[in-house]
C-alpha cells in the first residue's frame, strides 16, 4: 500500500496545474498506469519512487502524513509557491527524522519481546546472559573456535515475520570473516558451535543492529533470526622459516 501511493505522488507531480481539472476516470486511469509501467523510462520513473520510498521511510509516516510530502513534493516540481518556507522548516527535518526513528525502534522492540520468549522456550534452546537465544540444529564434532579467530560459514538471516534479508546460500557461496567484526550475537554466538555443526542464533536487537538497524532491510530496534553452518576455523597462513644470516667475516683485528 506505501508503495502504491509512492507511485501516486511521483505521478501527481507529473500532472496538470491545479486549474485544470480531470476527471474521475482519467484520474483513476493515470494510478493504475502508473502503478504498471510497461517502458524502460516510466519503470526508470517507478524506480525513482522506489528510491524516494526508502530515503524517506525512517519517518514512519501514516497515509494522511504521506500526503503532506506528497504536496510538497508536487509544489516543487511544478514551481508552484510552497505553504511553507523551506530555510524554516528544512532543518527541523534531521530532528523528526531521529525521533521518528527511536519511536520505530521501540515498538520494534516491543513487537520482538514475545518473539524472543517463545525461542527461549524451544526444545533444546538456551538463553545467555546477553539475550541471545542458542540453539543447536546439528551438532558438530570438530574445533569451536575463539573469539580471535576466522571462521568460514554459510548463513541466512530473517526478520521475526520471516522475511529473508541475507543469505550466503543464495549467493553461491560462503563467507569469512573475523569474530571480533561482526555483531555481538555473532561473535558469541558462532563460538558455541563446533566445526561440521548448524545452529540457529536469535538476537534481540541489543546485540545485532540496535535502534538504527540496518536499512532498508533491517528495522531499528529489530530481533534477527540466524541459520549458521560452520564450515571451518581458517587457519592464518604459516610464516616462512626465519633465513639464516650469512657469516660474518672476522675483522682485520681478529686476524691479528
Amino acid at each position: 500500500m506505501r508503495k502504491l501511493v509512492l507511485v501516486a505522488m511521483l505521478a501527481l507531480a507529473g500532472c496538470q496545474p491545479q486549474g485544470q481539472k480531470e476527471g474521475a476516470g482519467a484520474a483513476a486511469t493515470s494510478s493504475a498506469a502508473a502503478a504498471n509501467p510497461q517502458t524502460d523510462e516510466q519503470k526508470t520513473l517507478y524506480a525513482l519512487g522506489l528510491s524516494i520510498g526508502k530515503s524517506v521511510s525512517v519517518f514512519d509516516m501514516t497515509p494522511e502524513e504521506l500526503e503532506f510530502v506528497k504536496a510538497g513534493l508536487t509544489a516543487q516540481v511544478k514551481g508552484e509557491k510552497p505553504a511553507v518556507e523551506l530555510e524554516t522548516y528544512g532543518p527541523k527535518l534531521q530532528e523528526l527524522a531521529r525521533s521518528r526513528s527511536t519511536r520505530r525502534a521501540e515498538a520494534e522492540k516491543e513487537k520482538s519481546k514475545k518473539f524472543l520468549e517463545e525461542a527461549a522456550k524451544e526444545p533444546g534452546a538456551v538463553k545467555t546472559e546477553s539475550g541471545l537465544v542458542y540453539k543447536d540444529i546439528t551438532a558438530g564434532t570438530g574445533e569451536s573456535p575463539k573469539a580471535s579467530d576466522v571462521v568460514k560459514v554459510h548463513y541466512k538471516g530473517t526478520l521475526p515475520n520471516g522475511t529473508e534479508f541475507d543469505s550466503s546460500y543464495k549467493r553461491g557461496e560462503p563467507t569469512q570473516f573475523p569474530l571480533q567484526g561482526v555483531i555481538k550475537c555473532w561473535t558469541e554466538g558462532v563460538q558455541k558451535m563446533k566445526v561440521g555443526g548448524k545452529a540457529k542464533l536469535v538476537c534481540p536487537s541489543d546485540i545485532a543492529y540496535g535502534d538504527r538497524g540496518a536499512p532498508p532491510n533491517i528495522p531499528g530496534g529489530a530481533a534477527l533470526v540466524f541459520e549458521v553452518e560452520l564450515l571451518e576455523i581458517v587457519k592464518p597462513p604459516e610464516a616462512p622459516p626465519a633465513a639464516t644470516p650469512p657469516a660474518t667475516p672476522p675483522s682485520a683485528a681478529e686476524k691479528k
